[in-house]
Formats: C-alpha cells, structure tokens, sequence
C-alpha cells in the first residue's frame, strides 16, 4: 500500500471542521456488540473503544489493511538511522479537529504520556522501549530505543494527541482533539454518533448502534435501520440475509487465530506424539466448510497466510487412522474448556465427538471469560479452544510462548519452555529489517510445527452483512472499521 492510500481518511489542511451534529439521516450506522468502555485511546482496550477510538484518531502509522505492515498515517516516511534510532518525517498538512497542526512536541508529549505512571495508560508497555523522543527540526522526530526493539514501527499505531492534552485527565467522552477522519458527536447508551471531521470527508455521519440480542441485529438490517453488522451475526443466519434483496454478505479472510491449546508441562499432553495424534484428529476442513459456514480457512501455522510474516508450511493433516494407534492406548480421559457463546461451545462438541471416534474421553466445559482466564493462568486444565482476534505483530506470540511469559508474568498459559523457542522470540523482538524478521518468524513457525505447543486449528474470514449505503464498506484483516470514511 502506497502512502497516499494509506494516509487517506486522516484530517488535513484545507479542510474546515464540521459542525458536530447530531444523528442525520444520511448517517452510516454500525451494530455492535456492546457499548464501548471509553472512547479515551489512553485507555481503550475493548474491541468497541479501540476500534471507534481509531475513527477519531490517527497515529504516526498505521496497519495495511491487507498485509498488516506498518506504513506511514500521520508520518509522511520513517527511517532507522541504527538499531535504536528512528528517524520520523511527519506530513506537513496534518491538522487536528480543531484546525491545529500536527507538530512534533504533540508527538513527544504523547509518547511520554503514554509512558507516564501519573497518566497510566493502559498502552504503556507499547513505548516501554524508547528511551527518548525529541523534535528533529520543524517537522520531523527521533526517538531513541533502549534497546533494539523490532515492534516500534507498529506501536507507532498509538493515536497522536495534541501536546496540551496528551496528560490531561482521563475524558471517557472521547472529547479529545483527533487526527481522525470523524470527532465525537455525542454519546449515549447504546449509541455513538460521529460526525465528519471536516467538510469534504467522509460523507457520512456514523452511528455505533448497540444490539445485544442477534436476532435484534438481524431484523434492524432488513428493516434498513442498520447499515453494517461485522461479526456480530451467527453463520447459520447468514445465507438468509443473503438472500434479502437489499443486503449483501461480504467477507475476507482474517488477521486472527483459533486454537487448540494444552498444557505441555505434565501428565500425557507433554508427550509431541500425544499432541500430534490430537490434531489429527480435527477434521479442520469440515468444521470451516459447516460449522463456520464457509467462512474460515484451516490453519497451518500461528500467523495468518496475509501477514507479511507467514510462512508456507505442509497442511496438519487429518489423519484419524494415523492418530488412533497413538490415542486408543492411552486411555485419556481430557477436559475441554470453551467459551459460552453457543457457536464456541458447539464447536467444542464437535471436535469432542472427533476425539470419542480414536479413544478419547473429553468433557466440554463452557465457561464465561474471567473463569476460564482465571483456570488457565492457575494451570487448572486440560486442553482449551481459544481465539486470538487480532494477530497483528508477530511479536505478540512471545506473550504466548517465551518462558519469560508463564502466567502470572504473561499469557504463556501453556507452559512451553523451550529455549530455541525463547531464542527466536528474543531475535525477531529485536531485529528492525523486515525481511530479517520474516526468516526468524519462519524459523518459528517450523519449530511450532514440529512440537505442537499450540495447535493451529482455523482462521476465520471477517464477514459482514451491508446495506445499500454501506455497500462498498471492506473491513480490513484484523476488522478495523476505517473504510467507514471513504465511502460514496
């Protein structure tokens, strides 16, 4: 993706700001799931808050939406002068909300605030790595690493606020001058409205609709009163819409991961072999092509076939004749946790029944999130299907897998202890050239094959049901909403 394209959707010079309206009614309105938390980026975690916070801000880069690399947002290029030095150019027709320009103190402030213990943003560990941020001139800013740290560029996703504001008190309004395409219009329970941030784009307003119930969601969209529903509707619905004269079901494949995890420490589960026979006896195919309604694709390694760090590697076979000379004898007896979501518990059902046909007793167990994080991190089980729903930074695996990450230090909820493992996470943390990394993510994923820690089970399509307004609308890999602000 070129910058250019990149860049577009981000508030710049020429443009007066709009009125902040109220709802109109040539206004896009999404469905989702729950209300945001805070429209507050220093805080924002939840998938509603970080992804309508990324509406009203803009970061020096941002994600391309089809290979998820970082390219230049409100950056205009990046360079590393060393391993610890960047070197950022910003675009000289950036401006806020408010009409002010982007300068390079705003920049220095928000790294610092970021980082800052008064202001405790939830994001702090994303610029725990620099050790200074300064102005380079008018325009430009360097900032200077502790230590080699090859995620900078996609922590530089952070949302630049303006200099005067970057420590301010927390604003859960999301009353926070943006470089966004949209500002904040008002917010209300059950609904976000946000208006364009300045006169020529985007051409709508857009309405973040909260529906609790599906089938609540389904019937606003074919009565038209919503326009966008993105992973919020069951596949067994989806060939219905389908089939609705004014709505369309459109997909891509996702920046996320469903897996299979055991814990690898102890008992039969330490054995490869065991774990092996496990995975081959998930028929992968078949779970994408009904349960998933088509709308997934079984995945081979951790990071998904788009991203720029995939690696090629042969297919897990299923291969139940092969696994159950392995399993039979063993005699398991496993517990399976899932979630609740009825989709999540019935596919934990199905791979159950797969395991009974080669001599394995597993009991699923649903339970909601905080049970089931508090059960893993205590090592208080057995084997769990779980998701990733966005694999952006192949970095984040070493929360997963570095024995530096075993709970309560991380999410290493498997217990790998693996020092080559340890090793290749420590290399691509620290390498900055890309193609550098990508042979040591390669490297990875090879090991990860050979020795199952985690089992990759599916990758699942971003899917989204659209009405005539919002036709054009494409999510990007990891679901983000941007493409909301370039539509006719």
């Amino acid at each position: 993706m070129t910058a250019a394209v990149a860049a577009s959707g981000l508030c710049c010079q020429g443009a007066s700001p709009s009125p902040r309206a109220e709802k109109s009614a040539d206004a896009v309105e999404l469905i989702v799931q729950n209300d945001a938390e805070t429209l507050d980026p220093r805080y924002a975690v939840d998938t509603v808050g970080l992804r309508a916070t990324r509406l009203i801000h803009a970061g020096l880069v941002r994600l391309d939406p089809d290979t998820l690399a970082p390219v230049p947002y409100a950056a205009e290029s990046f360079r590393w002068q060393d391993e610890r030095t960047l070197r950022v150019e910003l675009r000289r027709d950036a401006r806020f909300h408010s009409g002010a320009p982007l300068t390079p103190a705003d920049v220095v402030a928000t790294l610092r605030a970021f980082g800052s213990p008064k202001v405790a943003s939830r994001h702090a560990r994303a610029v725990e790595a620099i050790a200074d941020a300064r102005d380079d001139g008018e325009h430009a800013v360097i900032i200077t690493l502790k230590r080699p740290h090859g995620t900078l560029l996609t922590d530089l996703e952070l949302p630049i606020l303006r200099a005067d504001q970057a420590a301010s008190p927390p604003r859960p309004d999301g009353q926070l001058d943006g470089l966004g395409p949209y500002t904040v219009a008002s917010v209300a329970r059950g609904a976000i409205t946000l208006a364009p941030a300045n006169a020529a784009t985007p051409r709508h307003p857009v309405v973040l609709r909260t529906v609790h119930d599906e089938n609540a969601r389904a019937l606003r969209l074919t009565a038209g009163r919503s326009d966008v529903a993105l992973n919020v509707l069951a596949h067994s619905i989806l060939p219905a819409l389908a089939r609705e004269p004014d709505l369309k079901v459109t997909s891509r494949p996702g920046a996320n991961l469903t897996y299979l995890l055991a814990r690898v420490d102890r008992g039969p589960l330490a054995d490869v072999a065991v774990r092996r026979a496990l995975a081959q006896s998930i028929d992968r195919d078949t779970i994408a092509r009904t349960l998933l309604g088509g709308f997934a694709k079984p995945a081979n390694t951790l990071i998904p076939p788009m991203h720029w760090a995939h690696a090629n590697l042969a297919p897990l076979a299923y291969d139940p004749a092969a696994a159950r000379p392995v399993l039979a004898p063993a005699n398991l007896h496993v517990t399976l946790l899932t979630s609740t979501d009825r989709s999540r518990f019935t596919l934990g059902r199905y791979v159950a029944q797969q395991w009974a046909d080669v001599g394995v007793a597993a009991d699923v167990q649903p339970l909601e999130l905080g049970t089931m994080i508090a059960r893993l991190n205590a090592g208080d089980f057995d084997l769990a299907i779980l998701q990733i729903p966005e694999l952006t930074e192949p970095n984040v695996l070493r929360v997963f897998l570095h024995s530096a990450s075993i709970p309560p230090a991380g999410a290493n909820r498997a217990r790998v202890r693996d020092p080559r493992v340890d090793a290749l996470l420590d290399e691509g943390q620290r390498l900055t050239d890309r193609d550098a990394r990508r042979a040591v993510y390669a490297e990875l994923e090879a090991r990860l094959h050979e020795q199952l820690y985690i089992v990759p089970l599916w990758n699942e399509d971003q899917v989204a049901v659209v009405g005539p307004r919002a036709r054009d609308f494409i999510p990007s890999a990891e679901g983000r909403w941007l493409s909301l602000a370039s539509l006719p």
